[in-house]
Parts: structure tokens; C-alpha cells; sequence
């Protein structure tokens, strides 16, 4: 398959964009993760202390884990080759297991590979572990670049002052620097509650309650195993009492938290592309690119238009995600199975959004002229700093004289702000602060 046949945009159109994520989530991912899992239990089988594996050559671990660490595509095909007899996906692993334990000698011991399991004590700790990996290794940096630049631009933006608008309408003024460091701010808070999410998994038998372990070795403590494996070889959250499956409650937390990430910077692309549409922000052109098919002076944004779009769709399936994979009838129904494959969808609309919104931030050029102006178009602002310190200073109605100036159809400039200040019973002291107001210093703290 190439990409310009690939059905996905993800592994076609953007397959640049998102090849970081197939090491992850692609079906010989999968593979490979579900063989970690595989071999690492053997030898953590070994490593109890079981009378029927103290013969077994410990020497051998070290090319076990190649089986994983080495895995390769041949090695995929050929599990898929076994699949196709088995019509079982975990079961093709184990086959595949089997015949590598013959080639080391170690075919008195390859029943002890997924000893007591079932297929998802594979599939739930191989896919916490995949979506864990790729958090750390590719999500997280992505989203710290973007952070990155964003802290950039707040402290090269600081003291520039900017035209608030509140239901669309001017309104107090800010400064721009302040208004990115409310996205960084709200990334970062999110950030927290994301790390804080344990990457659970489930390892505990055909129904969770280690009935075969108990059955064959009912005197070894099958629960601190599971436990000490899933969290000290693995490096998950065990979750006990499970049914078949995880309950995936921790998962969908995970998911609701990419989901609420998605969601600020998909108002920081709305915003960002607001400011472009009303000229304050110019964008850096690129030699050969053209904006428009019709219309040659056009630079689009569209950066942050195709965030925005890919950002939509990852939420959208990150919402189903969370809200089916806790629901699960009984002790389990095989509807999560299908699901669960599709982790690397939101993922990879959510990589390409990230990689988008950091260029279009790349490409932006400030206008501090149009700023300007809109703000000296606009000295109505300084009416909120003036009647809040007439009331300050006793003044009487304070807030319905400016209203009585503010709510005409007659333009408020400087030059009207000036006469009504001046028109004004106060003290000499009172005016000269009231006049020192203007609408690129009425900013805030």
C-alpha cells in the first residue's frame, strides 16, 4: 500500500506526520508489545520459583527479549501467517512463542509460555503499555513544543497592548503577551492531571480471579505476583478485582484529558485566526506557496483551520472512546477489542493538529500598527477607568455620566474624553490622573 491508496489520511496524505505513531499502534505494534508481555511473564514465572521451570537455562532471557527488542516485519508477517490458522490473534503469538522456545532447546518449558491467561491479561497490559510509551515519547514532546513557543511569544508579546474584545464588542484592553500565557497556563494545569493518570492494566486469568494459577499452585500468592509483575516489570497500575478485562476507567480519564488539551488549543486556533481575520497579526509567506486558486493576494490560515479540523475529529473519537470502554456486559463482551484498535486514530489527527498549530504560531508577523489603531479608534475603553475612580472619589452618579457619554451614536475619541474630564467637578489632582489614562496604558496588572 502506498500512501495515495491508503483509505486513512493518517497513513496517507499526513503519513509524515504520523509515522512517529505506528512504533505504537499499528498491528505489528501490537504484535511486538503482546510478545514483551509474553516473554517478560515466562521469565517472571521462572523467577518464582516454579519447580517445573528451576531447569530451564536462564541464559536464554537474554535472547528471548531480542524477540521483541529486534522484532521486525518478517516476524509480524509471520505471526499474521499463523493468525491465519488460528483465526486467533493472542493464540498466533503464543504458536509463534513456541516454535522460538523449540529452536533454543527450551521445548520442555514451552507450556509455560501464557500459562493460566487469558488473551486480554496480553491485549490489556501490551496496549496501556503502547499508549504509555507513546505519551511519553511522542505526544508529551509534541505538546512541549508547542508550550515552548507559546512562552516564547507571551514574553516577546508582554507589554503589547491589545483591544479586548468581550460578546465581540471592545472591552477593557489587555495586553497580547498576557492573553497566550492564559493558554499556557490552562495546557499546563491540564498537563498536571494528565501525568497524575495511572496507565492501567488488568493480569488476572479468565475472569480475573487467578482461578488456573490457583488450581496448579494454590500455595504461591498469585495476586502479589500479578501485582509485582504488572507494576514492577511493566511499570503500570495493577487493577484488582477485574473481570476478563480492565474496567478501563483510568483509560478513559486519559482520554477525556486529551480531549480537554484538544479543546484549549482548539480555542487558541479560533483565536489566533480571529486576530489574523482582523489584521493583527500578519503571516510569513513561503516562496511558491499560493493562498487562494482564485484570488493571488490571499494568505489563508489555514494552519489553524486544519488544527482546528483534526483536533474535532481526535476529540470526537476520543469521546466514544471514553464512553464505551467502561461499559462492558458481565464479566466481558468483545465489543472493546475493535475499539481499542482504533487508540492510534485520535492520536495521530491529534499529532498532525499539534504539528499544524506550532507552524501556523511559526509563521505569525505582528501588526503593532493595526493594535494601535483599533485601540486609539476605541478610547469608550478608558470610560470603566474613569467612573471607577470618580466613584473612588465620591463623585455623584459616576457611572451613568459616562454612560450618558459613552451610549451615543457620535464617535468617542481622545479629544472627547479630554472635554468631558475637563467639564468635570473635581480636583485639580483628580483631572490630571484621569487625564493620564488612554486606552494603550488601561491594561491591568
Amino acid at each position: 500500500m502506498t500512501s495515495l491508496s491508503a483509505v486513512s489520511p493518517i497513513d496517507g496524505r499526513y503519513r509524515s506526520k504520523t509515522k512517529q505513531l505506528s512504533a505504537y499502534f499499528s498491528e505489528e505494534a501490537l504484535i511486538r508489545y503482546r510478545i514483551l508481555v509474553e516473554v517478560e511473564y515466562f521469565i517472571a514465572l521462572y523467577e518464582q520459583g516454579l519447580p517445573q521451570l528451576q531447569d530451564v537455562d536462564s541464559s536464554n532471557f537474554t535472547k528471548l527479549r531480542e524477540l521483541y527488542e529486534n522484532f521486525t516485519s518478517i516476524d509480524a508477517k509471520a505471526i499474521k501467517k499463523i493468525e491465519k490458522v488460528t483465526n486467533h490473534d493472542v493464540k498466533a503469538v503464543e504458536y509463534f512463542l513456541k516454535e522460538e522456545f523449540e529452536k533454543l532447546g527450551m521445548q520442555d518449558s514451552k507450556e509455560f509460555i501464557h500459562f493460566g491467561l487469558t488473551s486480554q491479561d496480553i491485549n490489556n497490559t501490551a496496549i496501556p503499555l503502547s499508549l504509555k510509551e507513546a505519551t511519553e515519547a511522542v505526544y508529551l514532546p509534541e505538546l512541549e513544543q508547542i508550550i515552548n513557543k507559546l512562552e516564547t511569544l507571551a514574553e516577546e508579546w508582554k507589554d503589547i497592548p491589545l483591544l479586548a474584545r468581550t460578546h465581540g464588542q471592545p472591552a477593557s484592553p489587555t495586553r497580547l503577551g498576557k492573553e497566550i500565557q492564559v493558554f499556557i497556563v490552562r495546557i499546563k494545569e491540564q498537563l498536571t492531571f494528565l501525568k497524575d493518570i495511572p496507565h492501567a492494566a488488568k493480569f488476572g486469568g479468565a475472569t480475573g480471579n487467578f482461578n488456573a494459577h490457583k488450581v496448579a499452585y494454590p500455595e504461591t500468592d498469585w495476586k502479589a505476583f500479578g501485582k509485582n509483575f504488572v507494576e514492577g516489570t511493566l511499570k503500570l497500575h495493577h487493577s484488582f478485582p477485574t473481570t476478563q478485562i480492565e474496567h478501563y476507567d483510568h483509560v478513559a480519564s486519559l482520554f477525556d484529558a486529551f480531549k480537554r488539551i484538544n479543546n484549549i488549543l482548539l480555542d487558541l486556533d479560533r483565536d489566533i485566526w480571529t486576530y489574523i481575520s482582523m489584521d493583527y497579526f500578519k503571516q510569513k509567506i513561503k516562496k511558491g506557496e499560493i493562498g487562494s486558486s482564485a484570488m493571488p493576494h490571499k494568505v489563508n490560515p489555514i494552519d489553524f483551520e486544519n488544527s482546528e479540523g483534526n483536533l474535532g475529529i481526535a476529540n470526537a473519537i476520543f469521546e466514544h472512546l471514553s464512553a464505551k470502554l467502561p461499559v462492558s456486559r458481565l464479566q466481558r463482551d468483545l465489543t472493546d477489542s475493535t475499539v481499542l484498535r482504533n487508540i492510534g486514530v485520535p492520536m495521530g489527527h491529534t499529532l498532525i493538529a499539534f504539528k499544524s498549530t506550532l507552524k501556523g504560531l511559526d509563521k505569525l508577523l505582528l501588526n503593532e500598527d493595526k493594535l494601535h489603531a483599533d485601540l486609539e479608534n476605541n478610547w469608550a475603553v478608558a470610560a470603566e477607568a474613569i467612573q471607577t475612580i470618580l466613584r473612588r472619589e465620591g463623585f455623584k452618579n459616576p457611572y451613568e455620566a459616562l454612560k450618558g457619554l459613552t451610549r451615543t451614536n457620535e464617535r468617542i475619541t481622545k479629544e472627547s474624553i479630554s472635554r468631558f474630564i475637563d467639564e468635570l467637578d473635581v480636583t485639580e489632582e483628580v483631572r490630571n490622573e484621569l487625564h493620564r489614562i488612554t486606552p494603550q496604558n488601561y491594561t491591568g496588572i
